[in-house]
């Protein structure tokens, strides 16, 4: 069985989603991220998993549901937390972000035979999950994040690791409106999407700034 981990940041004003304000207040822009990590957490909880983990920036709060082991996200860039997710696993595991509320328990079921790892591309050009059979820290440090060749990069150092590699389908990351209402109509029934269609700006998708290409966060 896999281990499921899921890297976060608590969901507080000024510290997520910070590329929502405008058109979204920090208020709003914070209770769309507990949104989206709810929707995540229970996909999450829906999916048969050895163990659920939560890699946490800050304290968990009520939307955590039952489950979930806790720990503390290490300090330093990106690249040196997720490197240091895995290295708490002891067998297979797939991380995943808080960024794609859309996730089901169907794509996070997966299956390491055949295979060594799992990747899921973000069309922002990052990634929204990886997986591997034999967790390896030294995979992921080093990995430029936030760049448009963030998931380009990460894949193709699985491969040169000689790791036979299956891709997941991509997603698409909540980083600006646009995609928040892009990602709200591909599941129009979770938290996300009801947190959305309360917002006042909700009515009118804004372009926004760039993407901004990263892993999971």
């Amino acid at each position: 069985m896999t281990t499921l981990l899921v890297i976060a940041k608590e969901p507080r004003p000024g510290r997520v989603k910070t590329r929502l304000t405008p058109p979204f207040t920090p208020g709003e822009a914070a209770e769309l991220a507990e949104a989206a990590l709810a929707d995540t957490l229970h996909a999450v909880a829906a999916t048969p998993a050895a163990r659920r983990v939560l890699v946490l920036d800050g304290a968990p709060g009520p939307w955590l549901p039952p489950g979930f082991d806790v720990v503390a996200q290490r300090a330093g860039g990106l690249d040196e937390r997720l490197a240091e997710a895995f290295a708490g696993c002891a067998g297979p595991a797939l991380l995943i972000g808080m960024d794609t509320p859309q996730v089901t328990p169907e794509l996070l079921t997966v299956d390491f035979a055949g295979c060594d790892a799992w990747f899921g591309p973000a069309e922002d050009g990052g990634f929204w999950a990886l997986g591997l059979a034999c967790p390896d820290p030294a995979l992921l440090r080093g990995v430029p994040m936030s760049t448009a060749v963030t998931g380009a990069v990460q894949r193709e150092r699985l491969a040169a690791a000689g790791l036979r590699v299956r891709d997941l389908p991509s997603l698409r990351d909540v980083d600006t409106a646009a995609d928040a209402h892009a990602v709200a109509a591909l599941a129009p029934r979770g938290r996300f999407a009801a947190r959305l269609a309360r917002c006042p700006a909700a009515g009118a998708p804004a372009t926004g700034p760039g993407p901004r290409p990263a892993g999971p966060r």
